[in-house]
């Protein structure tokens, strides 16, 4: 009689499993965006974020708060929607999320993130998709990464990001903290620039009487 090994078929299956996950990662070809949202973690918390890279099969974020591996997150990305998935990593500052999708769920992704980084190389205008506003309190102090401050003024600010009136020169990309919001120098226009926050405005945070 020939002994069978019960565990052969599982282990196997597993290897098989596995082989499927690693070819669909590699299906999945990460594009790097920057999309501002918002996740909602297990004990139905919500939080602002960013993506840093996204497949269909997966986003990185950069975050204030970090969920725990494996615990089940839902994301509200712009130019995306609802999407839900788990933690699988952490990464510095933030966390990397497995979605579950449908393969048409999956499809979609695909043609959205095609959008998304077309409308980059082409330099594109991002639309208005946050509602500006004048603050009340334009006077603002501006730091850079040398430790630099420069005083400017406010134009007018939305939930992810600020435009501003200076005449300092900065380069494209430079870090850039507006009062104490941390963000990005991504534009120049005549009279000042706009800078990108890192995680955009909680709402109940904007308003006219507010202070960055």
């Amino acid at each position: 009689m020939i002994a069978v090994d019960a565990t052969a078929g599982t282990d196997a299956g597993r290897a098989v499993s596995r082989g499927r996950d690693a070819a669909d990662q590699r299906r999945h070809q990460r594009v790097r965006v920057a999309v501002l949202g918002r996740y909602m973690l297990a004990d139905r918390r919500e939080y602002p974020c960013q993506t840093v890279d996204m497949s269909p099969g997966g986003v990185r974020l950069t975050c204030a708060v970090v969920g725990e591996v494996g615990e089940r997150v839902v994301l509200y990305l712009e130019h995306i929607g609802r999407i839900e998935g788990v933690i699988v990593r952490h990464s510095a500052g933030g966390f990397a999320v497995q979605l579950n999708a449908t393969p048409r769920k999956r499809d979609k992704i695909a043609s959205q993130l095609t959008w998304l980084a077309n409308r980059e190389i082409l330099g594109l205008p991002e639309g208005r998709s946050h509602e500006r506003l004048v603050p009340t309190q334009t006077a603002v102090t501006l730091r850079v990464e040398s430790g630099r401050e420069i005083q400017a003024r406010l134009i007018d600010i939305s939930m992810s990001g600020v435009a501003v009136a200076c005449s300092a020169k900065l380069s494209l990309g430079a870090a850039v903290t507006v009062g104490s919001t941390p963000g990005r120098l991504v534009r120049y226009f005549e009279g000042g620039f706009g800078v990108q926050f890192l995680l955009p405005l909680s709402p109940d945070r904007f308003h006219a009487g507010m202070t960055l």
